[in-house]
Order: structure tokens, then sequence, then C-alpha cells
């Protein structure tokens, strides 16, 4: 049980790598847009804003996936990993390898 759980804390670790690897690469599409007019045109600055917005939704999506994976790095633990949290059932191991952060088996989720 401890070989599957370690299988399980590696993918966790590496999907958290990889955020953070695009943590990286966004930091830069996020920064203020300069409002000089003379320097871009009105339709490049919009372009611009709307590029800023959605690096910070990018952002959002990747700070709340890297919560709920430390969150089954504590489940994993605390050994209640790859329980449902309805009916206390094993989640299927192809579901957890497909997605670690997964709460609950299949049937519950009906």
């Amino acid at each position: 049980m401890e070989t599957k759980f370690a299988k399980y804390k590696k993918l966790i670790e590496l999907q958290l790598e990889n955020l953070t690897a695009e943590d990286a690469l966004g930091q830069n599409a996020q920064k203020i847009v300069n409002l000089d007019q003379q320097s871009i045109g009105r339709l490049s600055r919009m372009d611009a804003l709307q590029s800023q917005a959605m690096a910070h939704a990018q952002q959002r999506r990747r700070d709340t996936q890297k919560k709920l994976l430390k969150a089954a790095l504590e489940r994993l633990k605390d050994k209640e990993f790859g329980y449902c949290y309805d009916c206390g059932d094993q989640i299927d191991e192809a579901r957890l390898l497909a997605n670690p952060i997964v709460l609950k088996c299949m049937s519950c989720l009906i």
C-alpha cells in the first residue's frame, strides 16, 4: 500500500512543479499594461488588457489547483487519500491517476 501512496505522491508533486513552472511563465503577461496611447493603438491596448485579464484568470486557476493538490498530499499523510468523502469506498485507481484531487467515487458523483 505504501508504494501505491508513493506513486500518487510523486504524481501530485510533479503536477505542483508543473504549475509552479507555469506561474513563472505567466508573470510577464500579468504585468500592468501601459496606457500610453502614443506607444500602442487603442485596439492593441484593448488586446493587451484582455490578455492580462486572461493571464490573471489562469493564475487563479493554477492557485486553486495547487491548493487542491496540497490538500491531496495532506490526505496522503493522513492515510485518507483514495477514499470517497461520501460513502468511504475506495476510489478507482485509474480515476486517481487521471486526477489525484478527486474526492468522490463515480457512484457518488451521479
